[in-house]
């Protein structure tokens, strides 16, 4: 059994390793994170791939780890989150409880993720080795659980890691330019009041450098979830960590502020390091949604009353 499971703990442990990326949220971007989460991935896939391959083989105790495993893994998601609410002090723009809780879920999951890409090749392996018996008997039973158990897992790396990015502000919202306007000492975009700016030269740099834009929901749906003040909070985070503020300690007045009007949208302005209107309306995109923000009224009784319907 030392070629199957050296096999899975390799596939897990990619997978694992694949979801690691350097971007603009900074976590885990150094040396320290990699090797945490490297060797918990590939903790993970090991005890994945031999769970299965103990059972086959009447080893119950050595398949009871699996358990053990998944305990453990639930820690991560409280340390984590502690990492990154010490961070949070350190954030000109904080990303909120709610981004923080989201990014503690995902580094959970995805330890999940190498589990699953070891589990189901030993799954696959072992029945690739039963098939050995009949239609690929040609093969013989190692190479017969080895067709069987890589594409297998492989399916389970790719369909997993994809379910766990989840949908952006793009597939909620109409995102599009906004003037930045003064009425007295008042901020306004879209006719939205923002912010009371009453120093006149911070008012003539948002003129003059600011940029703002209207986030226009398409449905009730995304017009709830985009209310939820966490993820108000994380699309002034993200947007402002993708293309920089003049924002700095002890300047309110140059603080990204996003507010609500009655219908819906929402209003943001900036005062950017760079003035691009195109990266700017990309970086609010591309913002996730919060796993906690979601929210589907209209699927509920009360909001079929509210489409006119009569719920059963």
């Amino acid at each position: 059994m030392g070629l199957p499971l050296l096999i899975g703990t390799l596939l897990g442990s990619l997978a694992r390793f694949s979801a690691l990326r350097v971007d603009y949220r900074q976590y885990p971007s150094y040396p320290q994170g990699y090797v945490i989460h490297t060797a918990l991935g590939i903790l993970g896939a090991f005890l994945g791939t031999a769970g299965p391959l103990a059972l086959a083989l009447g080893d119950f105790t050595a398949a009871s780890f699996l358990a053990v495993a998944a305990s453990q893994f639930r820690e991560i998601r409280d340390v984590e989150r502690q990492t990154l609410q010490a961070l949070e002090q350190t954030e000109l723009v904080p990303r909120g409880t709610g981004y923080i809780e989201g990014i503690a879920r995902v580094f959970e999951a995805r330890n999940y993720l190498a589990m699953a890409a070891g589990l189901l090749f030993s799954l696959g392996y072992l029945a690739g080795e039963a098939l050995a018996a009949g239609p690929l008997a040609a093969l013989g039973e190692r190479w017969s659980g080895l067709l069987v158990g890589i594409p297998l897992s492989l399916v389970a790396w790719v369909r997993l890691e994809r379910y766990t990015r989840g949908p952006r502000v793009a597939d909620l919202a109409d995102v599009v330019p906004a003037p930045i306007e003064f009425d007295g000492p008042m901020l306004t975009v879209a006719g939205v009041a923002v912010m009371n700016v009453g120093w006149g030269p911070a008012r003539e740099r948002y003129l003059k450098e600011g940029l703002a834009a209207e986030i226009r929901p398409r449905s009730a749906a995304a017009k709830a979830t985009l209310a939820n003040l966490g993820q108000r909070q994380a699309i002034a985070h993200d947007v402002m960590a993708l293309i920089g503020s003049q924002h700095d300690v002890d300047e309110p007045e140059f603080t990204p502020l996003i507010r609500r009007r009655a219908d819906g949208t929402l209003v943001l302005a900036i005062l950017p390091a760079e003035r691009n209107v195109d990266a700017f309306l990309a970086a609010i995109r591309q913002v996730p949604v919060l796993e906690g923000s979601v929210r589907k009224p209209l699927q509920s009784p009360v909001g079929r009353y509210l489409k006119g319907e009569r719920p059963e």
